[in-house]
């Protein structure tokens, strides 16, 4: 269990340092270093990275840093995509989930090492419905695999919703909490019918070493260029993406 506590800091750690992605780590560690099925480790990531979240959105709430209008345009068609994503999840299989997942966690690389191009700036906000469609994409997303989706939902709030970095990250960190909170709360319906049970101590520990590590990982990050950071990071997940393919989409071909 050492590896996986130190899984849960890097977790932490990450997000502290980058400001979204982190919590895209949190469904292999759960299921290669702490051992449990797909299924279990997608709903206790969603309720992990809901509290690391909401605990994180605090200071930037308390500074004004949360645009609130954007969190009901784009948090509230993500709310009930993360649910409906839950509620796809019980149609698949935990290998489909986890090639999904692998998938994901690609373009969150894609994404992240192209982030050079979001400034600091606001940018003239686009088409309110184009925002709210892709919060529902994004939750969609995050409840059929378990991810934040911050590393998606930032470069939305930007490029569409009109707002500055600063805001975007603040905005970003409250939708996934309400997203995963959605989404966990789905799960919690359909675990006991695939006869899982979630493990609360895991979840709470993982949080709980997640929000130290991000107040670390903030700290750390001062330091060292964002881009670079993000490009390094980017290259891991992009190797851990590959792994995970490797690993599960045979059972997916053949299954």
């Amino acid at each position: 269990m050492l590896l996986a506590w130190m899984g849960a800091v890097l977790i932490g750690l990450a997000l502290g340092m980058l400001g979204s992605g982190g919590s895209i780590l949190t469904v292999p560690v759960l299921v290669y270093l702490v051992g449990e099925p797909e299924k279990l480790a997608i709903a206790e990531s969603l309720a992990i990275v809901g509290l690391i979240a909401l605990v994180g959105a605090i200071p930037y709430a308390l500074r004004n840093l949360v645009d609130w209008k954007s969190g009901v345009v784009f948090g509230m068609p993500g709310v009930i995509g993360t649910y409906a994503g839950a509620w796809l999840s019980q149609f698949v299989s935990g290998s489909v989930q986890i090639v999904v997942f692998a998938v994901v966690m690609i373009l969150a690389a894609l994404v992240m090492a192209g982030a050079k191009g979001l400034s600091a700036a606001p940018r003239p906000p686009r088409a309110v419905w184009k925002t709210g469609l892709e919060g529902l994409m994004v939750g969609v997303t995050s409840g059929l695999v378990g991810v934040g989706g911050g590393f998606l939902i930032v470069p939305a709030l930007v490029l569409l919703g009109g707002l500055s970095m600063h805001l975007a990250i603040g905005t970003s960190l409250l939708i996934i909490g309400l997203n995963s909170a959605s989404g966990f709360y789905k799960y919690l319906h359909l675990l006991p019918q695939q006869g899982y049970a979630v493990h609360w101590d895991i979840v709470l520990l993982f949080a709980a070493l997640g929000v130290a590590g991000s107040f670390l990982g903030g700290r750390i990050a001062a330091g060292i260029p964002q881009l670079s950071l993000r490009r390094g990071f980017a290259g891991f997940l992009v190797l851990m993406g590959a792994f995970i393919l490797w690993q599960n989409l045979p059972k997916v071909l053949h299954g």
